[in-house]
């Protein structure tokens, strides 16, 4: 477990609560996080709530939502989610089935502790690999800080949640002024070392594991700020204009736009709504001549 890039949250289900009791406490002695159910509706809500989980374990066979219906519908919210299926009707469920469902393995009951060792130790094996690869596709090469392709991803996972637990969501657009300039004049190896140092800025200005930034291309960043209002994202605006103006790359300074949230319908709808409000946030401060702020009008009045 040590040697993990992360460790994996668990989602549990059995509606059997000596089966769940054990487990559980295994798995919680292995240093992980886990959250329980007793029956598949009852784990999807867990789910959408306090998910992603990157493993769930589940019984087939259970009152209300089987567990076929919930392993699908958890696919559908997060393909990347392994599964281990539990089942003591070998008759009614096929190996071959169960993993057509969306599951990486699936082990009978009874089982001993061993063979559930067994079966974990391969699919967190899987799981690290995945998140190693995953790593790489996610982080941008010059910047190491996540790439726009995350942004995307991560957008529309924020809007939902922010939209279903109703707290506010802010998005930073950022463009460094007068880059091309600086490029021409003082170099690529210059203008990389600008860009590296601007991320540095994000990365510090912001709060760890719950803030993100993003390089969206070029000289362009973004940074998902939840749970924080026009007022909160303000001030960490200020705070990235003052420090990249005191690291003195002259004449380069920073336009940067701010939106929040405001429901559109869908999360998808939304998040782009979010995006389109920023960015014109964006380029009203560079219009002005950059080395400043602007808030969307709309956000001020939601």
């Amino acid at each position: 477990m040590k040697n993990l890039p992360r460790k994996p949250k668990f989602l549990l289900v059995d509606d059997e609560d000596d089966v769940r009791f054990l487990l559980g406490e295994y798995l919680t002695t292995l240093g992980l996080h886990v959250e329980e159910a007793r029956e598949g509706q009852e784990a999807l809500k867990i789910f959408e709530e306090k998910g992603p989980f990157e493993v769930l374990i589940t019984d087939l066979v259970m009152p209300g939502l089987d567990g076929l219906t919930l392993i699908r519908e958890v696919k559908k919210r997060n393909p990347d989610t392994m599964v281990l299926a539990m089942t003591g009707y070998s008759r009614d469920y096929g190996y071959v089935d169960v993993v057509a469902a969306g599951a990486d393995d699936l082990i009978q009951k009874p089982f001993i502790l061993e063979e559930f060792e067994a079966r974990l130790a391969r699919l967190l094996r899987e799981w690290k690999l995945k998140e190693e690869l995953r790593a790489l596709s996610i982080r941008d090469a010059l910047t190491d800080i996540f790439n726009r392709r995350y942004f995307e991803e991560r957008l529309i996972e924020e809007t939902y949640r922010a939209l279903r637990q109703r707290y506010s969501l802010c998005l930073f657009m950022i463009d460094v002024d007068h880059f091309k300039f600086y490029n021409d004049t003082r170099g690529h190896q210059d203008g990389d070392i600008l860009l590296k140092t601007l991320a540095e800025i994000l990365c510090g200005c912001t709060r760890e594991g719950v803030d993100q930034s993003f390089r969206y291309g070029g000289d362009e960043f973004v940074v998902l700020l939840p749970h924080t209002d026009i007022k909160g994202a303000l001030k960490v605006a200020e705070r990235i204009l003052k420090s990249f103006r005191d690291t003195g790359f002259d004449p380069t300074t920073l336009s940067i736009g701010i939106a929040k949230l405001i429901p559109r319908g869908d999360a998808r709808r939304s998040a782009d709504d979010l995006v389109r409000r920023a960015d014109e946030a964006m380029y009203r401060a560079k219009k002005a001549g950059g080395d400043r702020i602007e808030i969307d009008p709309e956000s001020l009045g939601s």
